[in-house]
């Protein structure tokens, strides 16, 4: 039984096929819906009691009390100077990499004035107070504390909040020295739809914030998804996506790694291929059944690319950038020889590797742009987190006594045009007296 399908592009059911494969069932299990909804509520009407019996109950806490969750600052300090030195230096490295990066977004209040002195503009300025939600536990992400922290401290955001579980008092170390690093100003043990809640509607403890941003299981993101409008999220994430184009020339053993680096984060990722050489994709196909014996997450591989991998046999290269165009990737490996030429004909992809060197799991940990992407499509509309997301536009509009003048006019007969004559008359009256109607 093949490890993962092959498609043809001159297949007669290939677009039948391909749309079978990116098919995702976004629905939500309304099991999970309904804790998620009960949680918030719960939480929104009892504050800090409620996240302390969450916290008991999910996280078997021993704590008396929420600010008895609050990890202090010499904690995460101390974890920070307690890393081993070659994996301090790294973390510091992608820190600052990820800062210089987000530095370049950070956007400007401007203005410019008319001939007249009217002012016209844009101010900016950042959030008051954002959250991040860190899974905790086992798992180990110091990489998203990074890429959700600095660019909201870039940004100029004065209070980030962390909220990460830590069941059974487990405390990641690596986790802490991220925060430390990332600039976070105060870390909560507590985790699930209840911090996200915490978060949203403030507790007697806990601040309410006015954006939430981080990855969650199934419970955090369908609390984000309902609190979002009380606050901004930053997206509601589906499985992780890698579409490589390759041109048959890049050694099929990195490939096929590069397929599997998608692969291994759960069974719902995608991970697919497209290239003009159809012994090419033998090679690959080959070297994904040596190397993955190899691979500690096997299983979790296996199940990826055999529900929702693909090998596909394009024409050429163009139409590989019509398919991807398509597809719409979170990431978009372009493994050629000149990848900006076909790069300039890429319009939908949340990030886009060039060359044979570019391996996505650069992206994913020190390259420097932000790791958190648009799934499932909707990087046809949308755009990786950045310092853009923590930041808001206030229009800035000065109107002199001349412009009033000319402005007045235009605005009072659009007014009338629409059956508003408050809005007419607050624009007449600015208007001189010998050129007003009273």
């Amino acid at each position: 039984m093949s490890l993962i399908k092959r498609l043809s592009t001159q297949s007669e059911q290939f677009g039948k096929s391909l749309r079978a494969l990116l098919a995702f069932d976004a629905s939500q299990d309304e099991s999970i819906e309904r804790a998620a909804a009960d949680i918030l509520k719960n939480v929104q009407e009892h504050g800090d009691s409620a996240v302390l019996d969450y916290t008991r109950q999910f996280d078997r806490s021993p704590a008396a009390s929420v600010a008895a969750l609050e990890i202090e600052r010499r904690e995460w300090l101390a974890a920070l100077d307690a890393l081993p030195a070659d994996q301090r230096a790294a973390l510091e490295t992608a820190a600052d990499r990820v800062r210089r990066y987000h530095e370049h977004q950070l956007a400007q209040t401007w203005t410019y004035t008319e001939a007249d002195g009217t002012v016209l503009g844009q101010k900016i300025t950042p959030l008051d107070r954002v959250g991040l939600y860190v899974p905790g536990g086992k798992a180990a992400y110091p990489s998203s504390v990074l890429m959700n922290a600095i660019p909201a401290k870039v940004a100029g955001v004065p209070e980030v909040i962390m909220v990460t579980p830590t069941p059974d008092g487990a405390r990641n170390p690596i986790v802490l020295a991220a925060a430390a690093l990332g600039g976070v100003d105060r870390v909560w043990g507590i985790g699930g739809a209840q911090a996200i809640g915490a978060l949203a509607y403030g507790t007697q403890t806990i601040s309410p914030v006015d954006k939430i941003v981080g990855p969650g299981n199934a419970y955090v993101a369908a609390a984000k998804r309902r609190v979002f409008g009380t606050v901004g999220i930053d997206m509601i994430a589906g499985p992780s996506e890698i579409l490589i184009i390759c041109d048959g020339d890049t050694p099929a053993d990195w490939i096929a790694m590069d397929l599997f680096s998608q692969a291994e984060h759960d069974e719902l990722a995608q991970a697919i291929l497209l290239c003009p050489d159809s012994a090419y994709l033998d090679q690959v196909e080959a070297a994904i059944a040596r190397l993955l014996p190899t691979m500690p997450r096997a299983d979790i591989i296996r199940a990826s690319l055999g529900q929702r991998g693909a090998l596909i046999q394009v024409a050429d290269l163009d139409e590989a950038c019509a398919i991807a165009n398509d597809i719409a990737p979170e990431h978009l490996e372009i493994s050629t020889a000149d990848p900006q030429i076909w790069a300039d004909k890429i319009r939908h992809a949340g990030a886009i590797f060039l060359g044979r060197y570019s391996s996505e799991a650069l992206g994913d940990y020190c390259a420097g742009p932000n790791h958190v992407l648009p799934t499932s499509r909707t990087a046809r509309f949308s755009s990786p987190l950045g310092v853009y997301d923590f930041q808001k536009r206030s229009s800035i509009i000065q109107v002199s006594q001349e412009g009033a003048q000319f402005l007045g006019r235009i605005a009072a007969n659009l007014a009338y045009g629409e059956g508003l004559q408050a809005h007419a008359a607050s624009a007449e009256y600015r208007l001189n007296p010998t050129d007003s109607k009273s």
